[in-house]
């Protein structure tokens, strides 16, 4: 095979990124736009640089320990990413590759200059940008000098940032090739940066340019304060026009320089806005061409623009596809579930099919389509009112959407009005019996589930599935099962509207709540310390778990004194708790029952940090604080004009609130029962697939969506082994992305905020979900595998679902980044009474793990103590 060693920017496109990397293949597209004018030149393959690597002293050493390294060890990457370097640049360029590589300069022009740039096969991708941490060489004069630059943009693979980000991110060192541009110069009056989208908002229909005089490093370096211009519907819609104190310009001998600007030239704008229009136009067909947003870099040489970079800008969260051309609100569905991270597409689709409402996709994240709901005056106000009340920051975001004249158009047809926040009728009776009632009927179907899918394999377990997703669905949306929900969060938000402008109460429904019974979710909690007691006793058991690396200790326990008890009572637990997992709506995700080893370090810190029956005890405590509280204001409210009929209002209210408060959480527990039966039936059937040959892998199927499998089993066809690297890569990608709470069509990501000024400077606000207030040392914990607490710390964390619950019992308060009033972290926090602050934007980054905070559960904020 002859090795291509040199292209020119001509023959390359997006189907030759392994071989020109990601800049040139970009250019070559570019250059197949009508009307983009692209500077001449060519690429210098990675064939050209695997060679070099083959020539390079000693290089595989230093690049396996590069690859063993943390990305946290800077001293270690940055001598030994050093090290690489060196070799790299000291090896020759044999004769014949030299040769190769200077060809092209005799058509081009060897005494033209020419930009020397880095391109490599991990750079400027949908998924990663890798954006300016490889080299780039400007005015390069001469074959002599291109082959030095040569060696340097070869070199720059391994700097510190870039082996960093690499480690970062996953990608091994030596699957990342590096090839070169070599292009001739253009010398502009003016150059800058445009996006076709806004960098901030997301806004699909908003570009911004940036501009500055001369070449455009002074404005990548940071150097000058650029221009900026705003421009939508082919107009500029606001420009802030800069002093631009210095550009930096070619020298005649090579390289660059940066000279003052003239006075008088200063604030001038370095684009009219005629020209900045005409940019943006050029900048929306090379969009079009390239099928998604762009970060592009141009050059104004005598008023014709002509493009040097084009690469897709991959922080702008996705858009969900719509089949129309209107205006669409979006929320997020993990948002309201506590998990915000990304799925892979088996997650996503089994929610999809499982959920009662429909639901988009984008960013491996789901979404669902508020826009109906939005436009009908007569479901806006209560929905506007649920959200609010649920997540005060969804609620902000969407007035901020609805403010907008005209994105949302109201329509004539009314939906309904959503439920009511006060009044003291509810559409159920308070009989402890229709909760029972409920939990018997979910039992009772999970474990038909179970039976009836035991056997199934092949097309006829798909059949089944489909069924049962039907049947998953009628469950869900059972009335009685809705009006058991609504009956406890009304019932909730009575007692805290009503004790608050009778009493002057605030969120008293916190400790009323104490101890509620039947809170599947709290259950789990209290058990594990009970688990803890059979432990506890036995300190060669305590010394085993302490050193347990993998899932196979529960094996390894009955050869030890106290062993077979300590693993009974963690099979039965596991058998009650073990379909549970952090990010539990995601089928892909390990269940307790499938990694054990995670609850270890929990139980572990209930052995240390508790007496044996704290379970009981505590619960009990909680009965009697909600009891005490509950005399209380009974007594007060009957000293009120109106008194008895206050009394009796309330009592039937926190009499429904003890018996409906603790259901909320059983539907979810019901959920992700069923969840891990279909689980361990689908991995059943990928298991078979692998024997088959038919699949490689069978956590492969995590990257196929449910009806893909389907279509794979039917036909019994090869999986694409490319198929799901791309997935896996777009999932690694979807890692970086921080979803927002309220997406529109338009693309702008919404987070809403706080409208108060009732905190001290400096507070960190968020919406209050349990009351109290408690001073401790915060302990930042984002992998409950990882968790380690002592009495008295605080929990902060970016979102709880219910599998966190284990750690609340051995906290004093807790502090999240996403959550709400009746979210699984609010309710538990209540339950077991921790002060707790939800909603905290970005508390896990302001708030250092150690640091001693004081959180305030009823005033909703967080103050960091010196």
């Amino acid at each position: 095979m002859i090795e291509q060693y040199v292209l020119d920017l001509r023959e390359v496109d997006q189907t030759s990124v392994a071989l020109v990397g990601g800049k040139a293949a970009n250019l070559g597209g570019l250059s197949r736009i009508d009307g983009i004018r692209v500077p001449a030149g060519f690429c210098v393959t990675t064939a050209a640089f695997r060679r070099i690597l083959a020539d390079a002293p000693a290089i595989d050493d230093p690049l396996d320990r590069l690859s063993r390294l943390s990305p946290d060890d800077r001293e270690a990457i940055g001598a030994l990413s050093a090290e690489v370097r060196r070799s790299i640049e000291g090896t020759s360029i044999p004769g014949d590759l030299a040769a190769a590589i200077t060809r092209p300069l005799a058509v081009l022009g060897e005494r033209s200059p020419y930009a020397v740039r880095s391109s490599a096969t991990a750079e400027d991708m949908p998924t990663a940008s890798f954006a300016g941490q490889q080299d780039t060489y400007l005015n390069v004069l001469g074959p002599a000098a291109i082959l030095e630059h040569l060696s340097r943009c070869w070199a720059s693979l391994f700097t510190e940032r870039a082996v960093t980000y690499r480690l970062r991110n996953g990608f091994d060192h030596r699957r990342v090739g590096m090839a070169v541009v070599v292009q001739q110069m253009v010398f502009p009056q003016s150059a800058g940066v445009l996006f076709t989208a806004d960098p901030v908002t997301g806004n699909r229909k908003v570009a911004t340019v940036d501009a500055s005089f001369g070449l455009g490093e002074a404005l990548v370096s940071g150097r000058v304060n650029p221009d900026v211009f705003t421009v939508r519907d082919g107009a500029v819609t606001a420009r802030t026009v800069a002093a631009k104190r210095v550009a930096v310009h070619a020298l005649p001998a090579g390289g660059t320089r940066e000279v003052p600007v003239d006075p008088q030239r200063q604030e001038q704008p370095a684009l009219t806005d005629a020209q900045v229009v005409r940019l943006v136009r050029l900048g929306r067909r090379i969009e079009a061409h390239f099928g998604r947003p762009q970060d592009i870099e141009w050059c104004l040489v005598d008023d014709d623009f002509q493009i040097v970079q084009s690469r897709p800008i991959t922080t702008l969260f996705p858009v969900p596809a719509a089949d129309d051309q209107e205006n669409h609100v979006y929320l997020s569905v993990g948002h309201q579930q506590m998990m915000t991270d990304p799925m892979r597409p088996l997650g996503l689709s089994m929610w999809q099919l499982t959920a009662m409402a429909p639901m988009l996709e984008a960013g491996g994240r789901l979404f669902v389509d508020a826009t109906r709901i939005l436009s009908s005056p007569a479901s806006r106000a209560g929905f506007l009112k649920m959200t609010d009340r649920i997540d005060p920051l969804t609620g902000d975001a969407l007035e901020t959407v609805l403010g907008r004249p005209d994105f949302v158009a109201a329509l004539a047809d009314s939906g309904p009005a959503g439920p009511p926040s006060r009044g003291a009728s509810a559409p159920i009776e308070t009989d402890p019996a229709i909760v029972t009632q409920l939990v018997e009927r979910s039992e009772a179907a999970v474990a038909a589930l179970r039976h009836d899918i035991a056997a199934l394999s092949g097309p006829a377990l798909f059949d089944f599935l489909v069924e049962a997703f039907t049947e998953h669905k009628r469950a869900l949306g059972d009335p009685l099962n809705m009006q058991v929900i609504m009956a406890g969060m009304e019932a909730t938000w009575w007692l805290n509207d009503r004790l608050g402008e009778w009493l002057g109460e605030r969120n008293a429904a916190d400790i009323l709540t104490l101890s509620a019974p039947g809170n599947v979710t709290s259950e789990m909690g209290l058990a594990l310390l009970d688990v803890a007691d059979v432990i506890r006793p036995h300190p060669e058991v305590v010394a085993f778990l302490r050193g347990v690396q993998d899932d196979g200790f529960l094996d390894e326990l009955p050869k030890l004194a106290g062993g077979p008890e300590a693993r009974d009572a963690i099979e039965a637990y596991l058998d009650r708790y073990g379909m549970r997992c952090v990010g539990e709506i995601d089928i892909t995700r390990p269940r307790w029952r499938e990694r054990p080893a995670t609850l270890v370090p929990v139980l572990l810190d209930n052995v240390a940090n508790f007496a044996p029956g704290a379970a009981q005890r505590r619960f009990e405590q909680g009965r009697q604080e909600a009891q005490k509280k509950e005399h209380e204001v009974l007594t007060r409210l009957r000293a009120l004009p109106d008194g008895e009929q206050k009394a009796d209002e309330t009592k039937r209210m926190i009499d429904r609130v003890r018996t409906f408060v603790g259901y909320r959480e059983y539907p979810k527990y019901g959920i992700i029962s069923r969840y891990f039966v279909y689980k361990q039936a689908l991995m059943r059937e990928a298991e078979r697939l692998v024997r088959a040959g038919v699949l490689r892998d069978r956590e492969d199927v995590f990257y196929l969506t449910f009806q893909e499998l389907h279509d794979v089993v039917r036909a019994n066809q090869v999986v694409d082994d490319a198929l799901i690297q791309r997935r896996r890569d777009e999932f690694r990608s979807y890692h970086a992305l921080t979803p927002p709470r309220v997406l529109t069509s338009d693309g702008e990501a919404l987070t809403g905020a706080y409208r108060r000024d009732d905190a001290p400077a400096g507070a960190l606000i968020g919406q209050p979900v349990s009351a109290g207030t408690v001073e401790g040392r915060a302990r930042v914990i984002l992998d409950l595998a990882q968790a380690h607490v002592e009495p008295g710390d605080i929990l902060v964390t970016a979102h709880t679902d219910p599998s966190w619950t284990p750690l609340f019992v051995a906290v004093a308060g807790l502090v999240t980044e996403v959550g709400g009033q009746m979210t699984h972290g609010a309710v538990i926090a209540r339950e077991y009474g921790l002060p707790a602050v939800v909603s905290v934007v970005d508390a896990t980054r302001l708030i250092a793990d150690g640091q001693r905070i004081r959180v305030h559960g009823s005033d909703g904020y967080v103050e960091i103590l010196s």
